[in-house]
């Protein structure tokens, strides 16, 4: 497998170039600059991997990843955003965004589960992962999550969350569907901005209520299976919106909820 590794600190991603190269049998390249990696690009035969330091000196990492993931087909995408690890507040399993410290343990896994899901051509994350990241770098804008046939979207205003819709669900009730999800693809478009605000707290918490109503209603499906939890439902199931934000599409992209895990 080719993986490319970005990242505008040179001794940073030198040396995530020698444990990729070490602990594993891919090819590994490094550029420090999102030129330096459409160069690189433009002479690669191939990249399956792109691994981009999230911000930086000449970095745009969800830039960068959109584009070459129209350069190489089924290209899977890894963040190394610069906030501490220290910072986040929701733990996913398999996860591909690598704060700092950059665990290298859970980087060569992840490497490792990317390799397998490059065969089914989708590039997943766990969404709230997703939003996680976009939180704690104070982003704007709206992010789209795909799962099959379902899509949802949902709204940042200076790293809050301040709206999410899913299917006839609104605020945290789209919110709490996102986090049962356990793959979807995800885009992201800085311009878009949300047609009314449903969601008041703090990111961290809105995430924590979701997750909690999720609980409850499994729990409630679960004592009493003969009177199903009313769920919200826009009918007939039609085909998702692939590349609702146009050429800011991230990849196909798979973030799952903070529950389910991600098959590899």
């Amino acid at each position: 497998m080719q993986l490319l590794i970005v990242h505008h600190d040179a001794e940073v991603g030198e040396e995530l170039v020698r444990m990729v190269t070490d602990y594993t049998e891919h090819h590994c390249g490094y550029a420090s600059s999102g030129a330096g990696a459409l160069e690189w690009a433009g002479s690669a035969a191939r990249c399956s991997l792109l691994i981009s330091q999230l911000d930086g000196e000449g970095v745009n990492g969800l830039s960068l990843a959109a584009t070459m993931s129209d350069m190489f087909a089924g290209m899977q995408t890894m963040f190394l955003p610069d906030y501490p690890a220290t910072e986040q507040r929701v733990e996913v399993p398999q996860p591909r965004i690598f704060p700092e410290p950059i665990d290298g343990q859970l980087l060569l896994d992840a490497i490792a589960c990317a390799e397998a899901q490059r065969q089914t051509g989708m590039d997943l994350y766990h969404p709230l992962d997703v939003v996680q990241m976009c939180c704690l770098t104070l982003r704007s804008g709206a992010l789209q999550f795909v799962r099959g046939s379902n899509a949802a979207v949902l709204f940042l205003r200076s790293g809050k969350i301040v709206h999410a819709e899913s299917g006839a669900a609104r605020g945290i009730d789209a919110l709490a569907e996102i986090a049962t999800w356990d793959a979807a693809e995800f885009a992201y478009d800085y311009a878009m901005r949300a047609p009314v605000e449903t969601i008041k707290q703090p990111w961290d918490e809105a995430v924590a209520a979701s997750v909690n109503q999720q609980r409850v209603e499994t729990v409630a499906s679960i004592v009493e299976p003969a009177t199903p939890v009313q769920k919200h439902t826009t009918g007939e199931a039609k085909p998702a919106r692939r590349g609702l934000f146009g050429a800011r599409k991230v990849g196909l992209l798979a973030f799952a909820g903070l529950l389910p895990l991600i098959v590899c």
